[in-house]
């Protein structure tokens, strides 16, 4: 049996074309090393640091990523694409041209003897009132489809320049030395595992590497991003354990 890969934040697209390019060619080859060994891979969020799909029209760039990933279903390996905040407008491209299974939120899965809770990572706790709002008004289907009203070069022009606008302001807060008691995901696992038996808890969003106890039996892995960590999990005789790629 093959293992099962995580990675997450990869970003691409900031924050110069030149910095993501060398940033995707490094993704390749390391899914180019793993693929010999590869069952599943998940990859849970922020691929792009922005993605909307008009009818006829994506954003172009990534080629690279996305023909590595083509050739990876066409040989039978499984990938999941888990929809994260950068880059929730995904409707059916990635689907039929690439063959991966897109998650929209979360995904119970057992592999082995293990249960686990896959998310993004953003918006799981009582808290961030707002920005679960906003969430909800940019996957809303009237807020869709006003955007499809916009010429394309308009239309992504602006949703990077948004999305680079939150990447700033989420960049300071991912420097903040938050106690791991006050981490939002950190407070979902705990509260979630006193009724649903999971083993794992595995997110990205928040750029933090992080593998810490849930309980009496189960672990929070955090997968942090690729931007200047290039971390990643991998779940192996029901163990998960967390990577940092060195080219």
């Amino acid at each position: 049996m093959g293992k099962n890969y995580f990675a997450s934040d990869f970003h691409l697209g900031v924050p110069s074309y030149e910095e993501s390019l060398a940033r995707e060619k490094r993704i390749v080859k390391w899914l180019s090393e793993i693929e010999s060994d590869c069952e599943t891979l998940f990859l849970m969020g922020d691929v792009f640091d922005f993605w909307y799909e008009y009818t006829t029209v994506v954003p172009k760039y990534y080629t690279r990523l996305l023909g590595k990933l083509a050739s990876m279903t066409d040989g039978g390996i499984k990938i999941y694409f888990f929809k994260g905040n950068h880059d929730m407008w995904t409707f059916d491209y990635l689907q039929k041209e690439i063959g991966l299974v897109v998650v929209d939120e979360e995904l119970l899965v057992t592999i082995g003897n293990s249960n686990l809770y896959l998310h993004h990572g953003d918006a799981l706790w009582k808290g961030e009132a707002s920005y679960k709002f906003i969430r909800k008004l940019f996957r809303s289907s009237w807020a869709i489809w006003l955007f499809h009203r916009l010429h394309p070069n308009f239309g992504i022009g602006l949703g990077k320049y948004l999305s680079i606008s939150s990447r700033k302001k989420n960049s300071a807060k991912d420097q903040l030395d938050i106690p791991l008691e006050k981490e939002y995901q950190y407070q979902f696992a705990m509260d979630h595992s006193t009724k649903n038996d999971v083993d794992y808890y595995i997110f990205g969003h928040r750029h933090k590497p992080m593998d810490v106890p849930i309980g009496d039996n189960a672990r929070l892995i955090n997968l942090g991003d690729w931007i200047t960590k290039n971390t990643y999990a991998v779940l192996e005789d029901n163990n998960v354990t967390l990577h940092t790629y060195n080219d």
